[in-house]
């Protein structure tokens, strides 16, 4: 039985581009300036191969063709790499999330601009209302392709694409190579007619090899616009800059305010290493994907299946502090007035030469008859106040100061304390309560 086809997303691509070998490739609408650019460049490539090296092998060096084919492959090469490659688009936004962007808005349309600090300096973000996104520093959207490619150069209707990040290296390797094949063919045609024309004359070489005479001919009107294009590149390799960029002036000096590359690398050599030969960035259109409304149903319940959710932080218990101002339970925040403070947030480790005084709090009507009061050791005197803080920080001062022993029964005498130890009189058992409900919450 044959199996159902599915539907790939560059078959629903919301650019314009024209797919090729079943999303392999991709050019841009209007390949047709492509084709002849390659028909060109074959050509008189195919020219020059037929007449002109035999000729210069047998009486120059065999070396001639080898060089003109190595020109000939890298040039075509580049070339295709440039026009069938992607160029960096960046996928438009989905309906959800653009949905959010405007709710985000209160309803109404996001602003055209925002800014974001690149090294130091404002770079503009740009809304494209046709992607329904903020485009990334130094993308711009492209009204041939109807795309937003990230690090936007040009669209060249030679090369039948965008130039931008992921394809401006096989760009500038194809100007390059271009104008050194340009350069090569034509001094190579020269040269056989120059050699022919020893003893015949200039007519009669020309009538023995019109070929020779049709390449220079193409060679000579093409050489000039294609080497001041490597050159132009050249200098915007070495600066770090774009075509775009270099059109709009964006890092011109404007009325006498300097306005520096914030993409610069300080040196030419570092810029061109950097736009060069850099790392590659991947594509972000899955372009021979499968639509998720046409995958497999197992595949798709675990390619939709939101991740798991955390579970949620444990319950703190926050205890208010004391009415008398005394410290309270809570562990994040023990001082009022003062920000919340962390155990190694804590500066208070220089030794406090005061020692400690015990100031009693006020206490609340006494209601009912309450049994003596324990008496409780005071603190030693080598504690300091800011040993005392430190504590409360760390380990729960409300816990750890509550260590009196339970209060005996009425017809049991109190424990006798040691006769060297004043006693301070305590709260009531009343007041013992909400201490040790704190205790337990610190617990």
């Amino acid at each position: 039985m044959a199996s159902r086809r599915v539907t790939r997303k560059w078959e629903v691509f919301a650019g314009r581009n024209r797919f090729w070998c079943d999303g392999r490739l991709m050019t841009a609408p209007h390949p047709g300036v492509f084709a002849l650019t390659l028909a060109l460049i074959c050509g008189t490539c195919a020219l020059h191969f037929a007449f002109d090296c035999p000729f210069l092998a047998a009486r120059v060096s065999a070396a001639v063709p080898a060089a003109g084919a190595a020109l000939c492959a890298l040039t075509l090469a580049a070339l295709l790499r440039t026009a069938l490659s992607d160029p960096g688009i960046i996928p438009r936004a989905a309906p959800a999330e653009a949905a959010a962007l405007e709710a985000a808005e209160a309803g109404r349309p996001p602003p055209r601009a925002r800014e974001v600090l690149v090294r130091g300096r404002a770079v503009k973000l740009k809304y494209c209302f046709t992607c329904k996104m903020f485009r990334p520093p130094r993308a711009s959207h492209c009204s041939l392709c109807d795309n937003c490619v990230d690090r936007f150069d040009h669209h060249c209707p030679w090369v039948g694409n965008c130039v931008g990040k992921r394809n401006y290296r096989y760009f500038y390797t194809f100007v390059v190579s271009l104008s050194f094949l340009a350069v090569f063919v034509f001094a190579c045609a020269v040269t056989h007619v120059a050699l022919l024309a020893r003893g015949a004359g200039l007519a009669a070489a020309l009538r023995a090899t019109p070929a020779s005479a049709v390449v220079a001919a193409v060679c000579f009107l093409s050489v000039w616009s294609v080497l001041g294009l490597a050159g132009f590149h050249t200098y915007l390799a070495s600066t770090d800059q774009t075509t775009n960029e270099d059109i709009k002036g964006s890092f011109s000096t404007r009325r006498g305010v300097s306005n520096p590359n914030p993409y610069s690398r300080g040196n030419a050599c570092a810029n061109c290493w950097h736009v060069l030969c850099g790392p590659l960035a991947p594509s972000l259109i899955d372009r021979r994907g499968v639509l998720r409304d046409e995958m497999p149903p197992h595949f798709a319940r675990v390619v939709t299946t939101p991740p798991a959710a955390a579970p949620p932080p444990p319950l703190q218990l926050a205890v208010p502090p004391e009415p008398g101002g005394a410290l309270g339970g809570s562990y994040s925040n023990l001082f009022a007035g003062e920000p919340a403070r962390h155990a190694y947030m804590n500066r208070s480790l220089d030794l406090d030469p005061v020692p400690l005084q015990r100031t009693p709090s006020p206490r609340p009507p006494r209601r009912r008859a309450s049994p003596p009061a324990l008496a409780l050791e005071p603190a030693p005197p080598g504690l300091s106040a800011s040993r005392l803080r430190l504590l409360h920080d760390t380990t729960m001062i409300d816990a750890a100061l509550d260590l009196d022993e339970p209060e005996p029964p009425p017809h049991l005498p109190h424990a006798p304390h040691a006769p060297h130890a004043p006693h301070v009189s305590h709260a009531p058992h009343a007041s013992h309560a909400p201490v040790h409900g704190r205790a337990l919450a610190a617990l």
